[in-house]
């Protein structure tokens, strides 16, 4: 199984490179951060290094407000948390995100296994 995340900047039309993302599950106590990365050029994070993920519940956390100053750019946000749950773990994962100041879309895509292996 994998998580990949793909953000978006919807002020200037372009995906939202070198944004903080960090990946978090619960647990028993509460939530655990288990990776974080920042986005490519390409606005994607793929590789979040070595970390195990199984079947749960997920939170997927960006930093927008951090994203949105280094533009010279105020934000509402300043952090977007996703949260969202796994239930097959052969399959891959992708959050969709879409940036603005003031707001933003999110939504998730399940890759079963059968099509990534065929």
């Amino acid at each position: 199984m994998s998580i990949s995340a793909e953000a978006f900047d919807g002020v200037y039309g372009r995906p939202a490179a070198g944004i903080r993302v960090r990946l978090e599950i619960a647990g028993a106590n509460g939530w655990e951060v288990i990776a974080h990365a920042d986005s490519d050029s390409a606005g994607r994070v793929t590789e979040w290094g070595p970390c195990i993920m199984a079947r749960g519940l997920y939170r997927m956390i960006l930093s927008s407000g951090r994203y949105f100053t280094t533009l010279g750019a105020a934000s509402a946000y300043p952090e977007v948390a996703i949260t969202f749950k796994i239930s097959a773990e052969l399959d891959s994962y992708r959050v969709h995100v879409t940036l603005t100041p003031y707001s933003y879309s999110t939504y998730l895509t399940r890759i079963p296994h059968a099509l990534k292996s065929g």
